[in-house]
């Protein structure tokens, strides 16, 4: 018995065949499997200094993954159709095991050609065709940790604010079947992430189930800057039927300017007045004044509440800062004063296709166009972009989207202080861009860390407390070494590293990403799904999503799904068809995201439904195996 009869036959036809007849286009394919072969074990040889660096655990996944690189350097579409004509498993879905499925298809090759197996070859690969889906399995359990109930599936969940405070929120959320704790730290502060901490760990003494600790570092941020105000107006409005009868009237809350007082539960609306009008006014008064459009309106007074009072409306009113206002009783005068000061009303800026848009360096609030009395534009409209790399990156002709793809635009002109954009997409009609709105570049190199100030100062917080963290906005393998040397700084060398692909950089990236990460596991990825559809296309977010799990699956390496998974739900109460098939689809990953909302807890439960029994019908899917442009290492 030799080595090579350590080979799984589980897929193999039956030895008997040996003897028969030659199949002759098994002899043809012999040739083309064992030329994959030694195309694998070379691209392995090529990366023997690196691989020896890597994590000892890690080694034969980082040869897999290079075996199965060599492999998808090639279109191998019809050596596809010819194995399932012979009724050979096809090397689809075998991502895990890359060398010894090829060995087995050789095995089976040369029983159907009728001669016997001589390999001639290097030994074969450390993993048997079960050991690839085992280690997977083992990277994730170091990772992920061992997720509830009867699924394989993990449910990470986003902290709202409120789990800060709310023990109950998180006790529930881990008795639904949370499996991961994720703390964004865009949000919120070390004070708070402690609170969601503690939370958890009562919650874990109390059910008797841990959770893992996943935290996401906030990167570089690329966002829309302020827009100016352009009133200090307060609308008040009542509900009205399909018929436009009043069925409520506007609650507001009257309150002195100088000593403003909390409006109570469920009362929106504040307007403050001067004091010697509340001072005398009793139920039953009447406050009245002409709104911005110069139609008379009316507040009843209803209540009395220490120095302020509530009132109602039966009619929507625009009310202005500085607006006089009279108090009268029974058609009697008694005080008069001016409302204010209000909150500034910020407008979003209006775009249509063939706009121009000023993208401003110089941190002053955005504006829209000013236009002069036929509506020309005399001034384009203009907004801060939060990232100083951008202005000495982008060029003439490269892409910019703004808020998840809604808004499209192009470069015409960067003079390092200010970008000319035109509008190129706005949806339907025309669209409205607001503060804080994310900004992607898909056609821009950013020479910018992935790690910010900010971020190295909450790695020392997270640290001590979470088990991994989310590197944002991961572009180069030398990111990923940043945040490395910066964890072992801290003493957080055991923390796993979870890389974020989110942009169209780090996907062309992944394999090298992965290889650099392997040097300090436990690892995984994320596949930010909002901001990479951004970045490659809507159109080929789907084909994106397949090849990263595919390559993560030939490195060993868990994955997470993330955004906008059962975000329906979580927001409503009620999920769509779409949202049901995209948690099924889900059931792929080794991890699923679920976003905060009112109803996550009821979220999670349904997920942990649909995965326990999604489960039992699937694992992993079969590909093609078209060529990847991706494959190329160098």
């Amino acid at each position: 018995m030799n080595e090579y009869s350590r080979v799984d036959t589980g897929q193999l036809i039956s030895t008997q065949l040996i003897a028969s007849r030659g199949h002759p286009r098994a002899e043809r394919l012999i040739p083309k499997i064992r030329d994959l072969r030694a195309r694998a074990i070379a691209l392995e040889q090529s990366h023997r200094d690196e691989i020896h660096s890597i994590e000892p655990g890690y080694q034969a996944s980082a040869r897999n993954l290079l075996h199965y690189l060599a492999l998808r350097q090639s279109d191998l579409r019809p050596l596809q159709e010819e194995l399932t004509a012979l009724g050979l498993t096809s090397l689809g879905g075998r991502e895990a095991q890359i060398l010894s499925s090829l060995d087995a298809l050789l095995v089976a090759l040369h029983a159907l050609a009728g001669r016997p197996w001589q390999p001639g070859y290097p030994p074969l690969s450390q993993l048997s065709i079960d050991d690839g889906t085992i280690v997977l399995d083992h990277h994730s359990q170091l990772l992920l940790g061992s997720p509830a109930g009867k699924r394989s599936v993990r449910i990470m969940v986003t902290m709202p604010s409120e789990a800060a405070s709310d023990y109950l929120l998180v006790r529930n959320l881990l008795a639904a079947g949370m499996d991961v704790l994720r703390i964004n730290c865009a949000h919120d502060d070390e004070t708070a992430w402690l609170g969601m901490v503690n939370n958890l760990r009562s919650a874990e003494r109390e059910l008797g189930r841990s959770a893992k600790i996943y935290a996401d570092l906030a990167g570089p941020k690329l966002r829309t800057g302020m827009i100016g105000p352009i009133e200090r107006v307060l609308k008040c409005r009542p509900r009205r039927d399909l018929r436009g009868s009043v069925i409520e009237p506007a609650q507001i809350w009257l309150t002195p300017r100088d000593a403003v007082e909390p409006a109570p539960p469920g009362v929106a609306l504040v307007l403050p007045i001067e004091r010697g009008v509340l001072e005398q006014a009793i139920p039953g008064d009447v406050i009245e004044f002409e709104d911005c459009r110069g139609k008379h309106r009316e507040l009843i007074v209803t209540e009395l509440r220490n120095a302020s009072r509530l009132a109602s409306s039966g009619k929507t009113a625009y009310v202005e800062e500085g607006t006089p206002a009279r108090l009268v009783r029974a058609g009697k005068f008694l005080a008069e004063g001016c409302f204010g000061p209000l909150p500034e009303v910020v407008s979003p800026i209006e775009l249509a296709v063939g706009d121009i848009l000023i993208l401003t360096r110089n941190d002053v609030p955005g504006r829209a166009a000013v236009r002069d009395a036929d509506g020309r534009v005399i001034e384009a409209a203009r907004i801060h972009c939060s990232l100083d790399a951008a202005f000495a990156a982008a060029r003439p002709g490269e892409i910019i989207h703004f808020d998840d793809g809604k808004i499209g635009s192009r470069v015409l002109a960067n003079d390092g202080e200010e970008i000319v954009l035109q509008i190129a997409y706005t949806g339907v009609t025309t669209a409205k861009l607001r503060p804080e709105k994310g900004i992607n570049l898909p056609d821009t190199e950013l020479s910018i860390s992935a790690l910010t100030e900010k971020d190295l100062h909450d790695l020392e917080f997270l640290v001590k407390h979470v088990d991994m963290v989310g590197l944002s906005f991961v572009r180069t393998p030398e990111d990923i070494l940043l945040l490395e040397e910066h964890l072992q700084r801290l003493g957080g060398q055991a923390i796993g590293v979870v890389l974020k692909v989110e942009n169209r950089e780090a996907f062309e990236n992944l394999p090298r990403l992965l290889l650099t990460a392997m040097h300090s596991p436990p690892l995984g990825v994320m596949v930010a799904r909002g901001d990479l559809a951004v970045e490659v296309g809507f159109e080929r977010l789907a084909e994106v999503q397949e090849e990263i799990l595919w390559l993560c699956e030939a490195a060993h390496v868990p994955v997470i799904w993330a955004t906008q998974v059962l975000e329906g739900l979580a927001k409503t109460g009620a999920p769509t068809r779409a949202e049901v098939s995209d948690a099924v689809m889900s059931g792929r990953a080794e991890a699923v995201m679920l976003n905060k909302g009112p109803f996550i807890v009821e979220a999670v439960r349904f997920l942990n439904g649909v995965l326990e029994r999604m489960d039992a019908h699937q694992h992993k899917q079969r590909s093609r195996l078209r060529k990847l442009s991706i494959s190329a290492l160098d």
